[in-house]
């Protein structure tokens, strides 16, 4: 699978179907399994391939102990929220209604590819979360200093 990549515009139909963009397909080469849940920090939902979610879920299994009460509560609510999606053949997905709902998903819909996985926001909110162009540039500058060039 190759890097995630693209911001794409599509839509909901009215029984909360959305067609994964072509784009991203051919980057997921034949992946059709997915795990989708609500982002953690952002009002969007997260749409992990099978392969990466069972990574994830494998990490938090790790740091996450089953015999301590609170920890054991965290992974099961984390997993729990979390919905199974198999891709059509035509690429077509349902999307829960429930975060269809929540989320205020109708309609207008953007698929953002973000790495190892996809964001699916409602149009209009996506913009919402960004910096301006100019402190985007800062705070890449200054994360990807090379130490080295600092002398």
């Amino acid at each position: 699978m190759s890097s995630l990549n693209g911001n794409i515009d599509a839509k909901v139909d009215s029984k909360g179907r959305a067609f994964l963009p072509a784009t991203f397909r051919h980057q997921l080469g034949d992946e059709n399994i997915f795990y989708l849940r609500k982002d953690l920090f952002e009002n969007c939902l997260v749409l992990y391939p099978a392969h990466i979610w069972e990574e994830m879920v494998a990490e938090l299994r790790q740091r996450l102990s089953p015999w301590v009460r609170r920890e054991d509560q965290i992974f099961r609510q984390f997993v729990a929220e979390a919905d199974r999606i198999e891709l059509e053949e035509n690429g077509r997905m349902l999307l829960p209604k429930r975060h269809l709902n929540d989320l205020k998903l109708q309609g207008g819909i953007k698929f953002i590819g973000k790495y190892t996985t996809i964001e699916i926001w409602p149009a209009d909110k996506m913009e919402e979360t960004f910096i301006s162009a100019e402190e985007l540039a800062m705070e890449i500058e200054n994360r990807m200093k090379n130490p080295l060039s600092e002398k």
